[in-house]
This record gives structure tokens, C-alpha cells and sequence, in this order.
């Protein structure tokens, strides 16, 4: 009983310990910007601040910033799993010449993230056009090695038993991957797509690069420009928008919370 306690004392801390600058976050949207600036915000919302939601959303590119974010990450989260999920099934189930060849250098690539290849790949897309475009967005953000060995150890775990029964009942490569290999790993889609959407959400150095149009600023390039912005600093527009750009991602853990969960019990089998 007494360990029941210790163990919920230290959650409810930690939980307090994340909450209280996000709840901090809401206080000063309501707030205004001189109140912010020099230092006195209170723990209280001002419910008559709350006005400031309406006006990001209907005044200004905050909702446009919004679905520039949201776009983006449903790209990447998306096209890394299509991807994944098929360069995983060609390594686990067909046999072709350099096939651990290519299964290694999908590996290798785990040492080489976006800030290490940042130059060759924006050359890449300025050679083909795509500077200032949602292609040139998330194209380059769609790969995943890491992904691709999640998924081939989901495959290699499948039973030849089932392969056999498949191709005995006359399934062909594409019957079996979405009748049997989509379904059995669903779980691990959903984990998945939920960290991939965050990651996606959270890009800030290649969109700051490759993007130098206003019209695709992501809400994370879009928070940076407002505090650097020659003008005054409008504090409560600024925390508002932090509120919001923090919306989506939690919005998507929490409806996905039992799926991702199973997904990540499931990968460590």
C-alpha cells in the first residue's frame, strides 16, 4: 500500500512538472502583452482574453500556418508508411539479387539524418524545381529507414505456415500484403503513424530552408517569425498560437492512445 502511494506521489509530480508550463502557456494568452513582457503573468486565465483564439483563427495567417503544419504532417506520416510498409515486404518476402545489400544500406542510412544531408538534399530539390512548394515540403521527409526495419521485423515474424496457406490458396503479392500483413500489423501502423505525425508536425530546420514563401510557413516557423518580428512582440498572440500549435499533436495521441500502446507492446515482442 505504501509503495501504491510512492508510486502515485512521483506521477502525480511528473504530471505537474509537464502541466504547469503549459498551463502557464494558456494563463498568458489571456493576458496582455505588456503584463507578459514584463514578467507579472498570473496563474489565473482572464476569461475576457479568450477572444484572442477567434482572432488568430479569423484574423491573420495563424490558420493558414495551421494547415501547412497539419499537410505536412499527414504527408510525411502518411507517405512514410506506404513506403515503409513496401520496401519492408520486398526485403522480407522476395528474393532478389543484393537483397541483404540493400537491406543494409536502407540501415546505414540511420546515420545520416536530415541535418547531415541538408545541403545535397536541398540541391536536389532546387535542381528539380520544388523550392517554395508543398512537394519540396515533404518529399525529402518521406524516407524512413527506421520505419522500413520496424515493419521487416513485424514481417519476419509471420509464420511460414501462413506464407504457405496464402500462396496455397492462390493470394498473390498484393492479396497477401492487404489481407494478411496490413491486418496483422495494424497495431503497429497506428503507433506509428502517431510518432511519425508529431515529427512531421515538429519540422522546423528543412521548412525554414527550403520553404521562403509566407504561404508555406508551417505554425513552428510561423511562432519564430512572431517573436522576431521587428514590430512589438504581441505576447498573447504568441503564447495563443504556442496553444494551438500544440493542439493537433495531442489532439491525435489521445484518440490514438490505445492503438499506439498496443502497437508499441506489440514491436517489443
Amino acid at each position: 500500500m505504501r509503495t501504491d502511494w510512492l508510486a502515485h506521489t512521483i506521477l502525480v509530480l511528473g504530471i505537474s512538472l509537464f502541466a504547469l508550463p503549459v498551463w502557464l502557456l494558456v494563463a498568458a494568452s489571456t493576458q496582455p502583452s505588456d503584463v507578459i513582457a514584463r514578467g507579472g503573468v498570473s496563474l489565473l486565465p482572464d476569461p475576457a482574453g479568450f477572444g484572442v483564439y477567434a482572432d488568430l483563427l479569423h484574423d491573420g495567417p495563424v490558420a493558414r500556418m495551421l494547415l501547412v503544419s497539419f499537410g505536412m504532417a499527414m504527408a510525411i506520416a502518411l507517405g512514410k508508411i506506404a513506403i515503409s510498409v513496401l520496401s519492408a515486404y520486398a526485403v522480407a518476402f522476395f528474393r532478389f539479387p543484393f537483397r541483404n545489400l540493400a537491406f543494409w544500406t536502407i540501415f546505414i542510412t540511420l546515420m545520416l539524418p536530415v541535418e547531415v544531408r541538408i545541403i545535397p538534399t536541398y540541391s536536389v530539390m532546387a535542381g528539380l524545381g520544388l523550392i517554395n512548394t508543398f512537394t519540396g515540403l515533404t518529399m525529402p521527409l518521406i524516407a524512413s529507414a527506421t520505419a522500413t526495419l520496424l515493419f521487416r521485423q513485424v514481417f519476419m515474424a509471420i509464420p511460414d505456415e501462413l506464407v504457405e496457406a496464402a500462396r496455397m490458396d492462390g493470394a498473390g503479392p498484393w492479396r497477401f500484403l492487404k489481407d494478411i500483413l496490413l491486418p496483422v500489423s495494424a497495431a503497429n501502423v497506428a503507433a506509428l503513424f502517431v510518432i511519425l505525425f508529431v515529427y512531421g508536425w515538429n519540422q522546423y530546420l528543412w521548412p525554414l530552408l527550403v520553404a521562403t514563401d509566407p504561404s508555406l510557413d508551417t505554425v513552428v516557423i510561423g511562432i519564430v517569425k512572431m517573436i522576431g518580428s521587428e514590430a512589438a512582440v504581441e505576447w498573447q498572440k504568441v503564447m495563443a498560437t504556442a496553444v494551438l500549435a500544440l493542439l493537433p499533436p495531442v489532439i491525435v495521441v489521445v484518440l490514438m492512445q490505445r492503438w499506439f500502446v498496443k502497437g508499441l507492446a506489440e514491436a517489443d515482442k
